[in-house]
């Protein structure tokens, strides 16, 4: 039942007057962050989040905690996990999402979508020279330990080039909203970026919280955009619109497993693990009970080294033995094609707007935070004196070191890892320290602002041609920290992105209300399904047997 507007709640505020009664009870951000919630709006707040309150009303604003529980419910209902391999109380940790979403007006999403067309393009650009000429390693824009060094550099792909050039089919970009009002990347993934799956689960999830203010914003709409990624995926694929596409997964110990049962039931794709798969004559097929059917495009979800135990890791059991040959024929779209992990590394970032000059003829249109990679000496030098206002980073994966925040280390500590540095340069680098912006979350009877980082997508449409989801996944940090990561007990937010246009009515949705599923064919049921569909019934008669004779010793 809902709250009385009279309810203490509101205190003395008059409940005609929602923005005001936010702004009473809202805490005021960090010193040197960015208020998300503040602007130059009525009453004190920015545009948006004043129309925010406007469209829930007073009899909205009573409910939030009520609203609060049934989000919780329903994230508990729906079996939506996030798992964490050293988390002692248990494998599977509930999703953490907040109710309030993060709210970019059409300016800020002007900015972040142009410099992120630009970045996409550009880094399948710098993939492409990577496995092919190899010109920004020959001109010096790029340093070959970044490049051959990494342990994710495949050279089982060199000269390989996947259908209709495209390397990205799908880019995750990690931005941070500066003091300033800009937008910044601070970094990227390519190899399996997480998160469309729950922004999409946060998306259904907070629209049914505020209805009326989802629908009164004008809110950009997601459907469309997957939909584009899939007929992208389509139309490079051998057998065009009718192609089959499986998404590869670790299986269900990975940390995201629930995103990716999650994308494959929404997007209608048959959801495999890599003995699923067996390579004849090149080509790629799929394990069923009727037989050997074929695949044509495969989304993955599991890193580069682990895809294809014959050329890769041989102690490999999540891949497909002879991957990477289908790759090379020519016969499969691979969604990501292997090798990006270069990409991934921080070091790149600050060799970025040369890099883009040179490919592109254009400067970076969204700037990276000032990037220094230890490994050059000029740069270690220059860097040293920095190490209290920096963050210093891991070059490569499983570098030994997480995350470190200058702010947070005491004199000797810096020393320490001054002589770090100075022993392994190569193997770290310094980034400039953001104060992230701050969005409001709600606690049961305060406005909370928490740090923000906002995870968007670039989705590949076509051959040479990308698109960004009008959203994103906002990780937030706990209170008092500085780092937004849901290892270290973050929540995540949903992103609405505001139009001044027409809202796309596109659905992937099925006509039933409660069915978040679509049907777009008939699924094969794989062998491995049936054999555990086998022996789960197996086991169910036998439970329901030894159940009745027990009830028969009890009688």
């Amino acid at each position: 039942m809902n709250a009385d507007p009279d309810d203490s709640l509101f205190g003395p505020l008059a409940p005609e007057r929602p923005g005001e009664w936010a702004l009473s009870l809202a805490v005021p951000a960090d010193p040197g962050h960015l208020d998300e919630l503040l602007g130059d709006g009525p009453h004190g707040l920015a545009p948006s989040w004043s129309a925010f309150f406007d469209h829930t009303g007073t009899e909205g604003l009573a409910d939030l905690n009520r609203r609060a529980e049934n989000l919780r419910r329903q994230i508990r209902d729906n079996g939506v996990t996030y798992n964490v391999y050293a988390d002692d109380s248990g494998l599977q940790r509930p999703w953490a999402l907040d109710l309030f979403p993060m709210i970019l007006g059409p300016g800020d999403w002007a900015q972040i979508e142009a410099g992120v067309l630009q970045r996409a393009r550009l880094l399948n650009a710098v993939m492409a020279d990577l496995y092919g000429p190899r010109e920004l390693l020959q001109r010096g824009l790029l340093p070959a330990a970044l490049v051959q060094g990494h342990p994710g550099y495949l050279r089982a792909m060199q000269g390989v080039r996947p259908r209709g050039g495209t390397w990205l089919h799908i880019v995750g970009f990690d931005l941070a909203h500066g003091p300033d009002g800009r937008w910044w990347v601070v970094g990227q993934r390519t190899q399996a970026p997480s998160g469309l799956g729950y922004l999409l689960e946060n998306r259904i999830a907070i629209g049914r919280q505020f209805p009326k203010a989802f629908a009164g914003l004008r809110v950009q709409r997601l459907a469309a955009s997957y939909r584009a990624l899939m007929d992208g995926i389509k139309s490079l694929a051998p057998e065009g619109e009718n192609a089959r596409i499986a998404l590869l997964t670790p299986g269900p110990y990975n940390e995201t497993y629930f995103e990716h049962a999650y994308l494959a039931r929404y997007l209608g794709l048959t959801l495999v693990e890599g003995n699923d798969l067996t390579v004849r004559d090149e080509r790629l097929f799929l394990k069923t009970l009727a037989g050997l059917e074929p695949v044509h495009a495969l989304i993955k979800r599991v890193d580069d080294p682990w895809l294809d135990p014959l050329e890769l890791r041989p102690d490999s059991t999540l891949g497909v033995p002879g991957l990477l040959q289908v790759l090379r024929a020519g016969h499969l779209v691979l969604a990501n094609a292997p090798g990006s992990a270069p990409l991934e590394s921080s070091a790149l970032l600050g060799f970025l707007p040369a890099i883009s000059e040179h490919l592109l003829g254009e400067p970076l249109a969204l700037p990276s935070l000032a990037t220094w990679w230890c490994g050059e000496d000029a740069a270690l030098r220059g860097v040293l004196p920095l190490l209290r206002d920096g963050v210093i980073k891991a070059t490569y994966p499983g570098g030994g070191s997480d995350t470190v925040i200058g702010q947070g280390l005491t004199p000797r500590e810096i020393d320490e890892w001054t002589g770090r540095l100075v022993r392994q340069p190569e193997q770290h680098t310094v980034q400039s320290w953001l104060p992230l912006s701050q969005t409001p979350t709600w606690t049961g009877d305060r406005l909370m602002p928490r740090s923000a980082m906002l995870r968007v997508f670039a989705l590949a449409d076509g051959a040479g041609s990308w698109r960004v989801l009008p959203g994103g996944l906002v990780r937030l940090a706990p209170r008092g920290q500085l780092v937004a990561a849901m290892q270290r007990g973050g929540s995540s937010a949903d992103c609405w992105v505001l139009t001044d246009g027409a809202v796309d009515p596109t659905s992937l949705l099925s006509g039933q209300p409660s069915s978040f599923a679509i049907a777009q064919q008939k699924q094969p049921v794989t062998s491995r399904a049936a054999e555990n569909l086998f022996w789960l019934g197996r086991y169910t008669e036998r439970a329901e047997n030894t159940v009745r004779l027990a009830e028969t010793v009890l009688d």
